[in-house]
C-alpha cells in the first residue's frame, strides 16, 4: 500500500504544478506504474513505459519542475549558518 501512496503523491504534486492537468497513474499487476494523460476528446495517452516505483516517482517529478521556493534574506542566512556548522563538525 505504501508503494502506491508514494506514486500517487508524486502524481498529485504533478497535478498541482500543472494547474490540475488530467494526469493519472496506472498500476500493473506486476507492481509497475505508468503515467497517462487524458486529452480534451477523452482519449488517454500513455506517457511512459511501466516502471519500478522509484523510477516512476523520479520520472513524474522531472516532468514539470516545481517553482523555486521563495526565501527571505533571514532564511538564506540561517541556511548558510547551518551549512557552516555542518562543515565545522
Amino acid at each position: 500500500m505504501a508503494r502506491s501512496t508514494k506514486a500517487s503523491t508524486a502524481v498529485l504534486r504533478l497535478k498541482e504544478r500543472t494547474q490540475q492537468a488530467p494526469y493519472s497513474m496506472v498500476s500493473t499487476g506486476s507492481g509497475h506504474f505508468y503515467l497517462v494523460l487524458q486529452d480534451n476528446a477523452g482519449q488517454t495517452q500513455q506517457l511512459c513505459a511501466p516502471m519500478e516505483i522509484d523510477d516512476f516517482v523520479q520520472f513524474v517529478n522531472n516532468l514539470h519542475k516545481a517553482a523555486p521556493r521563495k526565501a527571505s534574506k533571514l532564511d538564506l542566512a540561517f541556511e548558510q549558518k547551518i551549512q557552516r556548522s555542518k562543515v565545522q563538525k
